[in-house]
């Protein structure tokens, strides 16, 4: 895949390195003691103090403003840690997500009206989302509640030594395919499908998740056909790639993995044959008006 050089998106947070994902408020302080400590601030020691804290922050690169919202509260601060601290291969990983999120800015502007980009949450190890919390394990994943992607890049790494589905394709793939959702949770699909959960039984409901994600790989492949034809960004092998990765994600195949036995009335995401369909369906047709899961009679 040709990434190298193109534009990056700029909707992304990197909270890489962040314990929780540095998500949380600031502790508040006692109204009192903030009283006196602008008395303190305002005499004559308290003058000396401002000065050699001055001094401090001025050696250290200390940013006053986030050293005093510690104390007294606040938004919470997103610390970026350096990127000189950081492995190259994860720095272009990073790099090339972040282009391919970009990319799909651009087919998306131009297929929906209104549409609002989604912002891209690099993490490590867990996070904070409005969707509450997740770790690394759950996997990338879109959440409704902020319009934001999250996504450990270790994940790519297990994709290729724990499935099988190495290759950039593969992993951009997965960004489209979040990227999917957030396009169901504008067009209304995601509302009126949480509208049904209290409505159907567990084995219903997992059928209806199934045609969700189903259509999200669709969309992935609508991506992927319309950056083809403005970019010519795909190389030999790589709808290989993205139709490898779509199969090794597939409810039957990871239930074998775990289990050894396969149950579809617990599948949620489609087996490996359909994920393949839908996603080689949106890659051929570039059609969102063919990607109506719901009314589809056979996936």
């Amino acid at each position: 895949m040709k990434w190298q050089g193109r534009r990056n998106s700029s909707n992304i947070e990197d909270r890489r390195g962040q314990a929780g994902g540095g998500l949380g408020g600031g502790r508040g302080m006692n109204p009192m003691l903030l009283v006196s400590l602008f008395r303190l601030l305002f005499s004559k020691a308290g003058l000396v103090i401002v000065a050699v804290l001055a001094v401090v922050f001025f050696l250290t690169g200390t940013n006053p403003i986030a050293f005093l919202q510690q104390f007294v509260g606040g938004e919470p601060q997103y610390a970026q840690t350096s990127t000189d601290q950081r492995n190259p291969e994860e720095q272009a990983l990073a790099e090339q997500t972040g282009i391919v999120l970009a990319d799909t800015e651009d087919v998306w502007n131009k297929l929906l009206q209104g549409y609002r980009e989604p912002t891209l949450v690099l993490f490590s190890g867990q996070i904070n989302s409005a969707c509450g919390l997740a770790s690394s394990a759950s996997g990338p994943f879109y959440c409704p509640g902020d319009e934001k992607l999250y996504i450990d890049l270790s994940f790519f790494g297990e994709m290729e030594h724990q499935l099988g589905a190495a290759g950039d394709f593969a992993q951009a793939y997965v960004v489209g395919h979040e990227v999917g959702h957030h396009v169901q949770k504008l067009t209304g699909t995601m509302e009126q499908v949480n509208a049904m959960r209290g409505q159907l039984s567990e084995v219903e409901f997992n059928k209806l998740m199934v045609r969700v994600e189903l259509q999200a790989d669709f969309y992935a492949g609508v991506w992927a056909h319309h950056t083809q034809r403005a970019t010519g960004f795909m190389e030999p092998g790589d709808l290989e790639e993205a139709l490898n990765a779509a199969s090794a994600i597939g409810d039957d195949r990871l239930q074998k993995r775990s289990t050894g036995r396969v149950v579809p009335d617990f599948f949620t995401h489609g087996t490996s044959a359909q994920r393949v369909r839908w996603f080689k369906k949106g890659f051929e047709t570039g059609d969102v008006s063919q990607g109506d899961t719901f009314n589809a009679a056979v996936l």
